[in-house]
């Protein structure tokens, strides 16, 4: 196996989106800012790989607008995943462990409050036997806290805890667009949204853009003092109909920690949409209680479309570039309640 390591980050997000800019204007300075702190040009990604939707963007291969980002001339080495661009990121990975690149430059995009999100992300499930129910994304998520709830794994004072952290934490993060420190027992005493669930333990509808750098070797230790070496990725995925499986567990996290090496880790970004999955997460993992948890402020405090599991890789690999950990874990999910999981170890040293 090649050694390969995450070299470069960058982000950019918004709570709003007002029809400016578009994805390919928001692209361009994340991409320059890229060049700028690896010290690489465009000639020297030798793969491209995307990760956005075009069921969200209503129009078939809109994914392709956004290669005009990149510059049409060269013509580039360029691959899509529709899903969450950490799934990108491994594929990008793939394509340097072949041996045909050394590089790549992994990028997703996502216009999340283009429509209503709770009712689109409903075409995500069975077309014939849940899609025609219209059950949304945070009242499939409300049914998997009140599981939890009543079979006694979590409690309400539990999700408040996790979101009074992740917004305090957020306090720290430039990108947040939720955060702000508040007791819990204040958080506990606002309005329900979806029994059980309260706004604060539901992410934000996000736009935004992210990308992040991938080099091989000494091409990595030329770009950064301290690459992100990836020791361990992996991917599992649950059944999709809601009915086949616990929805207080995830087995796939189960299967892929079983899949790499989490010994030693200090800090994870977990990507939890919602409070109390990050419980959950936490459960099949099985962090260590001083594991720090969602640095950021994780998912809670800003979620970007289809960038939001490739924001916890990045935010994982700042920690080891600032030396604040040497061995950190990034996590991503799509489908409904935590259906594919993606987890991604890197290291300080190599």
């Amino acid at each position: 196996m090649r050694d390969v390591a995450v070299v470069g980050y960058a982000q950019r997000q918004t709570a709003q989106f007002d029809g400016s800019p578009t994805m390919v204007e928001v692209l361009v300075p994340i991409f320059q800012e890229l060049y700028a702190s690896t010290g690489f040009a465009k000639s020297d990604i030798g793969f491209w790989c995307s990760g956005s939707s075009d069921y969200l963007a209503g129009r078939s291969f809109s994914f392709v607008q956004s290669v005009d980002a990149i510059g049409a001339l060269p013509p580039v080495n360029e691959s899509h995943v529709e899903m969450d661009a950490a799934w990108a990121l491994y594929e990008a990975w793939l394509k340097i462990q072949t041996g045909e690149v050394d590089t790549a430059l992994v990028y997703g995009f996502g216009k999340a409050s283009a429509g209503t999100l709770r009712r689109t992300m409903s075409l995500q499930l069975d077309p014939l036997t849940m899609t025609p129910l219209w059950p949304d994304t945070v009242s499939i998520a409300g049914l998997q806290a009140r599981l939890g709830i009543d079979a006694g794994l979590w409690t309400e004072r539990d999700m408040a805890e996790v979101a009074q952290r992740s917004l305090t934490d957020a306090e720290s993060n430039e990108h947040a667009v939720r955060k702000g420190g508040s007791s819990v027992e204040e958080l506990l005493a606002r309005p329900l949204y979806a029994d059980p669930l309260r706004k604060h333990d539901c992410s934000p509808v996000t736009d935004g853009a992210a990308a992040i750098v991938l080099a091989a070797g000494d091409v990595a230790r030329r770009a950064t003092e301290r690459p992100a070496w990836i020791t361990g990725l992996t991917h599992r995925i649950d059944p999709l109909h809601l009915g086949a499986r616990d929805l207080t567990e995830a087995p796939s996290v189960r299967a892929a920690a079983a899949g790499v090496d989490l010994a030693g880790v200090q800090v994870a970004e977990l990507h939890a949409p919602f409070s109390h999955q990050e419980l959950i997460l936490r459960r099949e993992l099985g962090l260590a209680d001083d594991v720090r948890i969602n640095p950021s402020g994780g998912a809670l405090v800003s979620n970007p479309l289809f960038t939001g599991g490739l924001n916890r890789i990045g935010e994982a690999a700042r920690r080891i570039w600032d030396g604040s950990a040497d061995r950190a874990l990034g996590h991503a999910t799509s489908g409904p309640a935590l259906q594919q999981n993606l987890l991604c170890v890197m290291d300080g040293s190599n």
